[in-house]
């Protein structure tokens, strides 16, 4: 058994970016599939939001609890001998860090709460169909959103700079969810696309591929690396 322990859920976007950088750091990790919503979820226990992900691991000998990921992504930077997701640069650290906060602020509140709340929230909680006019307003929002992110793709090799960073794997995240639902139109943002195929292709994404939504099958090219 790891010494690490990951308590989230798989279409959470913050689980998903978390799964993605401890592959990236080659931690091993077992992992515990967590129902949020349900009052005996051992997230409750762990984390006072009772939010996913939380990782349980050892720092020098003693054990500690890290909620949610912004926590969970700086132990993984502190305990590496070099930069991980965060590059030496200054401003490309702090262009990381403002892109990782805007996804989880703006792009979470435009978007992912609209959207990931018709498609995934209600049908988990048995609140009825999706709200049509609900699901304009989010799909407006996204398009928005993916114009700036195009516009970075097409200038960067990497959404902050020059490497691989936190905001890449929070963006990919955010966005993996929706693309298993359908929703991003990535023929329309060809950069986008091919910062999307270059982080698919990388062998921490492959278990994000893997994934299935009770009762909803996912689009027809969620799984594939070259689409």
């Amino acid at each position: 058994m790891a010494s690490t322990v990951l308590y989230h859920f798989a279409f959470d976007p913050g689980s998903r970016a978390v799964r993605l950088a401890l592959g990236e750091a080659k931690t091993a990790f077992d992992e515990i599939p967590c129902r949020p919503w349900e009052p005996d979820c051992p997230l409750h226990a762990l984390n006072p939001s009772g939010m996913p992900p939380v990782v349980q691991t050892s720092i020098q000998g003693k054990s500690v609890t890290l909620c949610e990921p912004a926590a969970i992504l700086g132990w993984l930077e502190d305990q590496s001998k070099e930069p991980l997701l965060l590059a030496a640069d200054p401003a490309e650290r702090a262009e990381a860090r403002r892109l990782t906060g805007w996804f989880d602020r703006r792009f979470t509140d435009d978007v992912g709460a609209v959207l990931l709340h018709e498609r995934m929230e209600k049908p988990l909680l048995r609140l009825g169909p999706p709200e049509a006019r609900m699901l304009r307003e989010g799909r407006e929002a996204l398009k928005g959103h993916l114009i700036v992110l195009e516009t970075l793709a097409g200038a960067r090799d990497w959404l902050a700079g020059r490497r691989l960073s936190q905001a890449d794997l929070v963006a990919a995240g955010h966005l993996s969810v929706l693309d298993y639902f359908g929703e991003v139109s990535w023929a329309s943002y060809p950069a986008l696309k091919t910062w999307y195929m270059k982080l698919k292709s990388r062998p921490c994404f492959r278990p994000l591929l893997a994934d299935r939504f009770p009762g909803v099958a996912p689009a027809a090219w969620y799984a594939e690396l070259d689409f």
